[in-house]
Parts: C-alpha cells; sequence; structure tokens
C-alpha cells in the first residue's frame, strides 16, 4: 500500500511541464517546474519543512513551542502545515500589499496573523522584518525563522529542487530561469546545477523597485533603487544572507504589469494557473530570448498558485486600477478574454 504518513511527505517531486504557445516564438525547449502541487500549493513548503527540521535538530525548536516568522504568504503556508502536523503554534507577521486571500489561507491553518504596513524602511521597529524579531523575544519558547538569512532555506533546494530538476531533465538543463526573492530557491538549486555542470547558466528575474539587480552589477547596496512596487513574491529592499551571487549569471528585471499580464496568459494559453512571480518569471525570460539557441533547455520555476491572486492579477476590475489593462469599454473586457490578450 501507499499510503504517506502526513502530508508533509507529499512535499516534493513537483512535474515539469513544456510549454507551447507561450514560448512558440522562442528557439529552444522551455519547460516549467511547477510548485503549486505541493500540498501548500508553492515551493515554499521545500524550505519551511526544512527550516523546522534544521531548528528542531539544533534544539532551536522545542516541543509545543511557536514558530514566528515574516512572510508574504506562501512560507507561512508551509510553516503552518509543518507546525500541524509537528504540534507547534505560528504567529506570521505579513505586510498590508499582500492579498486578502493569503491571509485568510494562513489563518485557516490555524496560525495567527499580523498585519505591518509595506512601505517603511526593514529596520523601522513597524516593518514586518521587525515586529517578527522582536516577538521572538518577547515569546517564551518560540523562534523566529528568519527565512532571509537561514541557510537552511537554500539548502531545502539544494538537496530537492535540483536533483529534481537534474533527474528530469537527464543532465540536459542549459538554463535555469527563477524570480529572486530570499535568495534560497535561486542559490540552492543553481548550488546543485553547478556542482553537475558549470555551464548552466542562472538567470534572476527581479523587479523594478528592488534593489537585486544593482547589487548584482555593482555590489553596491544602494537604497535609491528601491520604491514600491506591486509585485508579490520577489525583489528584496536588502540583501539576505541565502544569497551566494557566484552562482547567478544574470539579473534582469521586470515591470510590475508585464509579469502580472504574463501570468493571466500563462493561464488562458498554457492552464497553468499561476501566481504573479510566474508571470514575471516567464517575462524575463522573453526579453532575454536573443541570448537563448535551439539545443538549449530552459527550465522556469513556478512558484505558487493562481488561487492567492483572485482578487488582484486575475480581477479585472483591479487589472483596469492599475492600467494593466488596455480596456475602455465592457465591450473590450470581452473580446480582450476572447482573444487571450
Amino acid at each position: 500500500m501507499d499510503i504517506k504518513n502526513n502530508i508533509l511527505e507529499t512535499i516534493g517531486n513537483t512535474p515539469l511541464i513544456r510549454l507551447n504557445k507561450i514560448t512558440r516564438e522562442l528557439p529552444c525547449t522551455v519547460a516549467a517546474k511547477v510548485d503549486y502541487f505541493n500540498p501548500g500549493n508553492s515551493i515554499k513548503d521545500r524550505m519551511a519543512l526544512k527550516m523546522v527540521e534544521v531548528a528542531e535538530k539544533e534544539g532551536k525548536l522545542k516541543p509545543g513551542g511557536t514558530i514566528i516568522e515574516g512572510t508574504s504568504g506562501n512560507t507561512g503556508m508551509g510553516l503552518a502545515l509543518a507546525a500541524v502536523v509537528k504540534g507547534y503554534k505560528c504567529i506570521f507577521v505579513t505586510t498590508d500589499k499582500q492579498s486578502k486571500e493569503k491571509v485568510d489561507i494562513l489563518k485557516a491553518v490555524g496560525a495567527e496573523v499580523i498585519v505591518c504596513p509595506t512601505n517603511v524602511m526593514p529596520e523601522d521597529p513597524r516593518s514586518y522584518y521587525s515586529v517578527a524579531a522582536r516577538l521572538a523575544k518577547e515569546i517564551p519558547n518560540s523562534f523566529h525563522m528568519n527565512q532571509y538569512d537561514n541557510l537552511a532555506n537554500r539548502l531545502a533546494h539544494y538537496e530537492t529542487t535540483g536533483p529534481e530538476i537534474w533527474e528530469q531533465t537527464d543532465g540536459k538543463i542549459t538554463h535555469l530561469v527563477c524570480t529572486a526573492g530570499t535568495g534560497g530557491t535561486i542559490t540552492g538549486t543553481a548550488m546543485y546545477l553547478k556542482e553537475k555542470n558549470p555551464n548552466i547558466k542562472i538567470w534572476a528575474i527581479d523587479v523594478y523597485g528592488s534593489l537585486l539587480t544593482k547589487y548584482f552589477r555593482t555590489g553596491e547596496i544602494d537604497m535609491n533603487e528601491v520604491h514600491p512596487y506591486i509585485s508579490e513574491g520577489f525583489g528584496e529592499d536588502f540583501v539576505p544572507k541565502n544569497y551566494d551571487m557566484s552562482v547567478i549569471d544574470q539579473f534582469e528585471q521586470v515591470t510590475d504589469k508585464d509579469g502580472a499580464i504574463m501570468a493571466r496568459r500563462l493561464a488562458k494559453e498554457e492552464g497553468l494557473f499561476c501566481g504573479y512571480s510566474a508571470g514575471s518569471c516567464l517575462q524575463g525570460l522573453m526579453q532575454l530570448k536573443g541570448s537563448l539557441k535551439k539545443d538549449d533547455l530552459v527550465v522556469c520555476i513556478l512558484h505558487d498558485h493562481g488561487s492567492r491572486y483572485v482578487g488582484k492579477v486575475y480581477n479585472d476590475q483591479w487589472m483596469m486600477e492599475r492600467g494593466f489593462l488596455d480596456v475602455k469599454t465592457f465591450k473590450d473586457i470581452v473580446s480582450s478574454r476572447a482573444h487571450n490578450k
């Protein structure tokens, strides 16, 4: 019999799915690593479980303890699943930029959620980084996971995501394309793949308003690069410790609008109902298409599920309010749906 002992045993081994329509103009094969097949509907399940296991092993997380984390939603979901199975409490701190669905989903799996303002500096006492750190000091028998600087984050991808992609492509992968946030997914996966074949190109996709691209290119942390952006789940206003920039070959920035439109195209043209960052990942690839050749095999990591963005990217009103949909009348909306605009 194949009966899993608990939900955590279903994490990982997600499918690699060929893209057919959107990438038609590219000379090569493009496959998506679709990580919304994880039980928490995102790639963050992998590192959430790993961070909990490492914290247990190091004695930082004790029976009956409380997990504290700053999260845009997906890491929180993975941690909440681990907490349910292992008997921990969860307190998550998030920003008011995140979709209401994400907050409601975290509450549904038993977590307490505190919402903080987005547009404050990381060191501001109101920022979600600062609030999470303070709670960890104040609450007895608690541990702040800190996905940004906790190297168990990238270790999870070195141990699972990288090997899965290598095996699924028979070692023929030539390019990995991934949005860059905490740095765990791209760095851990890249470290494994580069060990297997140092010629594999690693392309990081960033958003305008994040300082990561300039930091990668110049080594300078320039706060003038930082301004508010709407894209969720990637881009940073500081450089997390999970980064090892030496394993990344290129950074490419994508606009909020282009990422959102591409996410909608993924759903309508490929049947892949993904989150905001998946659209941005694919948009970044399309911007770099001039660097691709016929025999290349590109793997794009699609992080999470579209159900977390139904009030935003997949909401015509929200898109129109931000000028992301070029529509003037109700008739335009109907025809834009028909033509997969």
